[in-house]
């Protein structure tokens, strides 16, 4: 029996052999380099070897080793190499130059030993010996990775978070740690950092999720950060589990939906109901007016009492209502503004003498002070009309002696020209324990001091909003027990 001794030792080698023309094209390719770099001997002769197996930033490297080679007729070198998959791998090889019988370079032949697993044992005996005491106390999971993508060191944080024994991280590549759906893209993005390692912070970057090895994912965020060694720069992450938070946040979300759900069937509610709550409270204050105007006939001194409270009261809810349906058409963005040019001085002695008979009945000043010149703004009059009328309600409210004034004025509100409209008053003020809810809806000031004053506690807070609708702001200043001032500030289009 004869054997061909250079075909067995070529097939049976575990090493990768390979035999490429001088510029580098596959001509063999044994069953070691199959086992080492995944491409068979179809897949792999007649390509070109730097395009099947060098890392793209190596590319460089190789050239220049396979030219030392065609110079010097033998090369030796230990460096990284990329598998079918992606995957990286350490490879102690060498490579000689054959020439042809006229002595011209013919053929190379490259021998190729996966060192992998010795290159994670240096480097894990090199970071167990400077980190691996510090990182068994961090609360973290810890890993810490070569540039080919295989764990070096992990600490038991870590271990216990993948569900794996003692040391048996050790040598896997990172990549088994993931769903297997996100390992290509994660290839590509370690290749990334490896060319600029950068330190990337807690919860920056992509959704990432990890791989238990029991088969259980489950989401986490992760640090890198680069580490310099002798043997080259590692990467240790820090790895947190974050499937608590993503629940609470799945839940809001869920919750959020629900709300939005809620409001949008409390604005559909009101918009439709509009009429329908207007109309009998609008009969009810029409009525009594004709019987307190004894119309139909007499009423005694008790009657009327007694109809003046339920117009009263008819109105008060009428009001309500009217603020919460401009409340609602705010919030659901369904306020359809008319801006026009607006004389501000018309509009406020319109306001005013709609308000004068309620402060004669509480013996108070209404007062105006307008500016030499007839402020225009281009806004809507029906909002402002009812920013106004909001900001002299109130004032006369919370003022039982003394003045109400108002100012019209040209002035700079931060670096904006407007029209300031301020309503002073002489009443009780405002605490500064109270200002921080001062705008807020259905808020109300408390105290006993001021629980003889009714109100919804919806007035500034519509009149803020309408305000930013109006591209203005309301502004306020006030001292506990000697009265407040209110100012609406338009802006000027100049």
């Amino acid at each position: 029996m004869t054997i061909d001794f250079g075909t067995l030792i070529l097939n049976e080698s575990p090493d990768a052999v390979v035999l490429t023309t001088p510029g580098g094209e596959v001509l063999c390719w044994n069953k070691g380099a199959q086992a080492v770099f995944g491409y068979t001997s179809e897949e792999a002769v007649g390509r070109l070897l730097e395009q099947l197996i060098m890392p793209a930033d190596l590319v460089r490297d190789g050239a220049e080793l396979q030219q030392q080679a065609l110079h010097d007729g033998i090369a030796s070198y230990e460096s990284m190499r990329q598998a079918k998959d992606g995957t990286l791998i350490y490879i102690d090889g060498s490579c000689k130059l054959v020439r042809g019988a006229d002595g011209q370079p013919d053929t190379m032949l490259w021998s190729k030993k996966d060192v992998t697993a010795l290159k994670v044992l240096r480097d894990a005996k090199l970071v167990e010996a400077r980190y691996d005491g510090i990182l068994e106390s961090v609360p973290d999971a810890i890993i810490m990775a070569n540039a080919a993508g295989r764990i070096v060191l992990a600490n038991r944080q870590a271990e216990q978070l993948f569900g794996y024994p003692r040391h048996a991280l050790r040598g896997m590549a990172l990549e088994q740690l993931m769903p297997e759906r996100l390992r290509s893209a994660h290839i590509k993005h370690r290749a990334g950092f490896a060319v600029q390692p950068l330190v990337r912070a807690m919860g920056s970057g992509r959704d990432l999720y990890g791989l238990r090895s029991d088969g259980a994912e489950f989401p986490v965020e992760i640090s890198l950060s680069p580490v310099a060694t002798e043997e080259g720069t590692l990467v240790m992450s820090a790895i947190r589990d974050i499937s608590e938070r993503k629940r609470i946040e799945l839940t809001l979300q869920e919750k959020n939906v629900e709300l939005a759900k809620a409001v949008a069937t409390k604005d559909r509610f009101l918009a439709g109901m509009s009429h329908e709550l207007r109309t009998p409270l609008n009969a009810i204050i029409g009525f009594t007016g004709t019987m307190l105007m004894k119309l139909p006939g007499p009423i005694n001194e008790e009657q009327g009492r007694q109809l003046r409270m339920v117009q009263s009261s008819a109105r008060h809810l009428l009001s309500l209502i009217n603020d919460l349906l401009d409340l609602t058409r705010i919030e659901s963005g369904r306020v359809a503004l008319e801006v026009a040019p607006l004389p501000c001085r018309e509009l406020i002695d319109e306001v005013l003498s709609s308000f004068q008979q309620q402060a004669r009945s509480k013996g108070l000043a209404l007062e105006f002070d307008a500016s030499p010149e007839n402020l225009t703004v281009s806004s809507d009059r029906r909002a402002v009309q009812q920013i106004l009328m909001n900001l002299v309600h109130n004032a006369i409210k919370f003022t039982n002696h003394g003045t109400v004034l108002v100012r019209l004025a040209k002035s700079m509100v931060g670096a904006r020209s407007c029209a300031t409209i301020s309503v002073s008053d002489t009443g009780i003020g405002i605490g500064e324990e109270q200002r921080g809810t001062l705008f807020q809806a259905f808020s109300q000031l408390d105290g006993n001091a001021l629980r003889q004053f009714e109100g919804t506690g919806l007035g500034l807070h519509l009149s803020r909003k309408l305000a930013s609708l109006l591209r203005g702001e309301i502004l306020f200043d006030s001292e506990y027990g000697k009265g407040s001032v209110f100012t609406l500030a338009l802006p000027l289009d100049e």
